[in-house]
């Protein structure tokens, strides 16, 4: 029998990051039908979204931060600075976004992860169900997936 010698590491590696990615969609494409399927599209790979509003100073207004991948919308990030909030920003920003999922990448669904304090409310007027809740993460806070089809 041979014996095996194993060292755990907390080291940030972004090349073995890399790795495991590569090996964990292999895994998963391996076993997935839907996912096999996938790799023949262009809809396989992450692609990113981003869309700006800017003030009359040239400053960011606000943003949204996302990418699309597998006919799906994902909003990772969507702000708007405190002076312009309730001028229907966010909701713009949002709608552009899913616009351009929808037209241009042929995306069918949208999902956004959100905390009880930011904008759950938010997302549930446009048409987004909550999909999620997760209490207590972080202490204190709850988070929710929340979901809408776009198509």
């Amino acid at each position: 029998m041979v014996s095996r010698m194993f060292r755990l590491e907390t080291e940030v590696d972004k090349a073995r990051r890399d790795i495991l990615h590569t090996r964990l969609k292999e895994t998963n494409t391996a076993a997935s039908p839907v996912l096999r399927a996938l790799r023949a599209t262009p809809h396989d790979r992450e692609v990113p979204l981003h869309v700006w509003i800017m003030d009359g100073h040239d400053r960011v207004a606000g943003g949204l931060v996302g990418h699309t991948w597998a006919t799906w919308l994902h909003v990772t990030y969507l702000w708007v600075d405190g002076r312009h909030r309730g001028a229907g920003l966010g909701s713009r920003l949002l709608a552009e976004a899913e616009r351009t999922a929808v037209r241009e990448r042929a995306c069918r669904a949208a999902r956004v992860e959100t905390w009880d304090f930011q904008a759950p409310e938010f997302y549930r007027r446009r048409g987004y169900d909550v999909m999620c809740v997760i209490p207590d993460y972080p202490p204190g806070i709850t988070e929710y997936t929340l979901v809408k089809q776009l198509a």
